[in-house]
């Protein structure tokens, strides 16, 4: 990545439907040379561009971290919860748990289900707890990338 592709990516952030006539001049290029390079790092998997949700805005939903201390292999384990689609990100981390699960279910009982009836079963999971979200507060899609 060079400086204009992350100027690319810069705009991108701010108004991630930005038309390529805009984007273009913004960052000293063509429409036509700004499209071909946002498609070389979507090519590249260095970016996605995605319509980002608010799960909690959309009524009914109920999220929540999970805390996960695991015996064994966390990788194995996050690969095993990341095949559910209520699972919306894994992360592998040290301290008092091994492994963060993000996830979205649709109603309160089902987070319960879910626990208990997925994660828990997990081969490796030695402890779960629940971190569950009355709202969300901050959601930033902003790193740098310069």
């Amino acid at each position: 990545m060079d400086e204009i592709d992350g100027a690319i990516l810069r705009e991108l952030q701010a108004d991630g439907r930005i038309p390529y006539a805009d984007l273009g001049p913004k960052v000293g290029l063509s429409p036509s040379a700004a499209r071909q390079r946002l498609q070389r790092m979507i090519d590249a998997k260095v970016v996605q561009v995605v319509g980002v949700t608010d799960p909690m805005s959309m009524g009914g939903q109920a999220m929540a971290l999970l805390g996960l201390r695991v015996d064994g292999d966390s990788r194995a384990v996050a690969d095993e919860l990341s095949r559910h689609d209520e699972v919306v990100y894994a992360v592998l981390t040290s301290g008092t748990f091994d492994l963060f699960v993000e996830v979205v279910c649709r109603r309160p009982p089902d987070l319960l289900d879910f626990v208990n009836d997925v994660v828990r079963p997990v081969e490796g999971v030695a402890a779960v707890e629940s971190f569950p979200y009355f709202g969300i507060h901050t959601h930033r899609f902003l790193w740098d990338v310069s």
